[in-house]
């Protein structure tokens, strides 16, 4: 159940925070409570998986993850462009997370 309630965190942290932007400083009501109710669920959420996983663990997938899934999101909804740094620097955090959860012990034990 960890991974599940970290795969709903990691969605509603990435639909709060592709929000942010088209609540326009909190200035414009229903992005507003998209935000706010995002990120509500997300912390939710990660509190209980951090009842199973480490909190390293937990929050480099969620960060991870939200950051690779926040790009593509600004990407297809605000246009926004990525150099090549950007896509090798974003690559290289894709890499670190599979490795965690495939190689780590820590990331087993606790599951």
């Amino acid at each position: 159940m960890a991974y599940f309630y970290l795969f709903i965190a990691i969605t509603s942290e990435v639909i709060a925070t592709s929000s942010l932007k088209a609540s326009a400083g909190f200035t414009k009501l229903y992005p507003s409570i998209v935000v706010v109710m995002g990120y509500t669920i997300s912390f939710i959420m990660l509190s209980l998986v951090l009842q199973t996983l480490p909190v390293g663990i937990a929050y480099a997938c969620w960060a991870g993850l939200g950051i690779f899934f926040v790009t593509i999101a600004g990407y297809f909804l605000y246009g926004q462009k990525l150099d090549i740094f950007a896509i090798s620097g974003i690559s290289l955090i894709i890499v670190g997370v599979l490795v965690i959860n495939i190689f780590s012990e820590t990331a087993r034990s606790n599951c």
